[in-house]
């Protein structure tokens, strides 16, 4: 860690908030797009995370 500047650490914080300002960014531009082709994708998620509790409850009970 003793070659790791003040530098490196001001470029690494200035990219980060850069990275989550494009991804804000391309979020809101891709909404409408969002609606048209995800409609109801929670409840396949909810489905896949129902899955892996059941799983997850068979390895420990049984």
């Amino acid at each position: 860690m003793d070659s790791i500047g003040t530098g490196h650490w001001i470029f690494a914080g200035l990219f980060a908030v850069a990275f989550l300002a494009f991804l804000v960014w391309s979020y809101r531009t891709d909404r409408g797009t969002h609606d048209i082709h995800y409609r109801g994708a929670y409840r396949y998620l909810l489905g896949i995370f129902v899955l892996l509790m059941v799983i997850y409850i068979f390895k420990r009970v049984l």
